[in-house]
């Protein structure tokens, strides 16, 4: 099995399919805010720039999949994302569950002097929200609990392809063109 997930991550598809599974995701959150009018907090900012991350990673994939450097580049960016993705809903999520005093969300995004997302991009990256509201619920799970789930599924299936690149790949099949 391994083998076959290291064969995958050699192949365009399975590169083009992390892609858009994160587009995805991205244009349901600017569907949540824009469409629905739903308020992003600065949890969910990070949140959506960690999203960006691992679309950043498949891209670097789809450079030369075949290229051992280039995967393994493509690959930590994916896992660096996902866990900081992941570490962000987790907090988010008990920001709203288990409230702390000692407990806070920023009101602004804080990006570095040179990259300043929400100067460049405000509709993407400004938070207006509340980090503490609970604003959208689906199967009675809350949105920071269903992050967690999609960032630990990121996380797994990363992790899975990291230890897959150590097992030999068969050369004769469809994934590899």
């Amino acid at each position: 099995m391994l083998s076959l997930l290291n064969q995958y991550s050699q192949a365009r598809l399975a590169w083009t399919l992390l892609f858009f599974s994160t587009l995805a995701f991205e244009i349901t959150a600017l569907y949540f805010q824009h469409g629905l009018g739903l308020a992003p907090c600065t949890l969910c900012i990070y949140q959506r720039c960690a999203i960006f991350g691992i679309m950043l990673a498949s891209i670097v994939g789809l450079i030369a999949p075949r290229n051992i450097i280039v995967r393994l580049i493509g690959i930590f960016i994916w896992l660096f994302s996902a866990y900081k993705g992941f570490s962000l809903a987790t907090f988010h999520a008990h920001l709203q569950f288990e409230p702390n005093l000692n407990d806070t969300c920023s009101i602004n995004v804080h990006f570095p002097a040179w990259l300043p997302l929400d100067s460049w991009f405000p509709s993407l990256f400004n938070a207006y929200g509340s980090c503490a509201d609970k604003i959208w619920t689906f199967l009675t799970i809350e949105m920071s609990q269903w992050m967690i789930i999609i960032f630990a599924c990121y996380l797994i299936v990363g992790l899975a392809v990291l230890i897959s690149q150590v097992f030999p790949s068969s050369k004769s099949s469809i994934w590899s063109k």
